[in-house]
């Protein structure tokens, strides 16, 4: 008897690891979270680049990149 059961309780056991390795859903998931990461970042980086002084800092390097005396 403890055989049969311990047969059994292996099989459930292995049964339960391939139930808990498909994760065909988690892909999407994982896409939602990225995508709202990087919108995230890209609005944080467009508050950073329209402040005043990076465009004073940018403007300033445009300029002196322009008038390079070669």
């Amino acid at each position: 008897m403890d055989m049969v059961r311990s047969g059994t309780v292996r099989w459930r056991w292995a049964r339960l690891r391939t139930i808990g390795a498909d994760d065909r859903g988690m892909t999407t998931a994982e896409y939602a979270v990225g995508t709202l990461a990087a919108c995230a970042l890209a609005a944080v980086l467009y508050k950073v680049v329209t402040s005043g002084p990076v465009q004073a800092l940018l403007r300033s390097v445009i300029e002196r990149a322009i008038n390079v005396q070669f």
